[in-house]
């Protein structure tokens, strides 16, 4: 009888100690716990951070962690409204606010957000074109939060952001952009030309109208370009001359011919 009391004593001392351990909790700042007592949320249903007290056998705890999830949406095939067969993938950041509605309203938060997110990049890049993916990513950025966040608000699960990340274009799509890209660069270098030989024509035009009304500014140029060309250290020096001074020659010359064309 007394080598059997010590044995009962240490049976005790375990289950005490078994209850103790299985009754305290401690959360973490980031984590919540949401209580079942016999099957049923707890009334206040969330606790934590902290220390919890749970009654053993009864009570059941679920933690959820508050912190923020980022992510990755698998790659996603994908045909644009203008047809075109695409790859693309993102990533979202979610966390959540209602634990309570997290644990109770759906099975697994984290693989239904997953699965969403998934149908609504599919649907939401289907109905755009190709250009405005290009082109308007932030704006395509934000109605994929949008929906998806409204979709997951009945699950205490709050969408902050999401990102496309990559667009995979075809081969084919890739060498007609990259023809689309240098069409237009030759396009604009055509113009910016045709532009500037305009605006050379009128500078022109206005220099030569402004000579016709003051001929000593013709002579002005003459002697400014004979500066130009004598400091370039050439061989051979070229006199531009007026032909305003060659005219009187010129009349002197068909004065002659014409009195030979007389005498004849």
């Amino acid at each position: 009888m007394p080598q059997q009391l010590p044995i009962a004593l240490i049976i005790i001392v375990v289950l005490i100690l078994y209850i103790l351990a299985s009754s305290i909790r401690v959360l973490r700042e980031y984590e919540r716990g949401v209580i079942f007592r016999l099957g049923r949320v707890l009334g206040g249903g969330v606790k934590g951070p902290g220390l919890i007290l749970l009654i053993p056998v009864i009570d059941k705890m679920v933690k959820v962690t508050l912190r923020t999830v980022v992510m990755d949406v698998p790659p996603q095939d994908v045909i644009t409204q203008d047809n075109v067969s695409i790859k693309v993938n993102a990533v979202i950041y979610f966390r959540v606010i209602d634990p309570q509605k997290a644990i109770v309203e759906i099975e697994n938060y984290l693989a239904g957000t997953s699965q969403l997110s998934q149908t609504t990049l599919r649907s939401v890049l289907g109905q755009s074109e190709l250009d405005e993916l290009l082109s308007q990513r932030e704006k395509i950025n934000i109605r994929l939060q949008e929906i998806i966040d409204n979709q997951t608000e009945p699950w205490g699960v709050k969408v902050t952001h999401v990102e496309v990340k990559q667009i995979d274009l075809p081969q084919e799509m890739q060498r007609a952009m990259a023809k689309q890209a240098e069409a237009e660069r030759e396009r604009r270098a055509k113009v910016i030309s045709a532009e500037g030989e305009f605006q050379a024509s009128q500078r022109l035009s206005d220099a030569a109208k402004i000579l016709s009304e003051q001929p000593s500014a013709l002579t002005l140029r003459y002697l400014q370009t004979l500066r130009e060309i004598a400091t370039e250290n050439n061989s051979t020096t070229i006199f531009p001359v007026p032909i305003d001074i060659l005219k009187p020659f010129m009349k002197i010359n068909e004065d002659e011919q014409k009195k030979k064309d007389a005498v004849v």
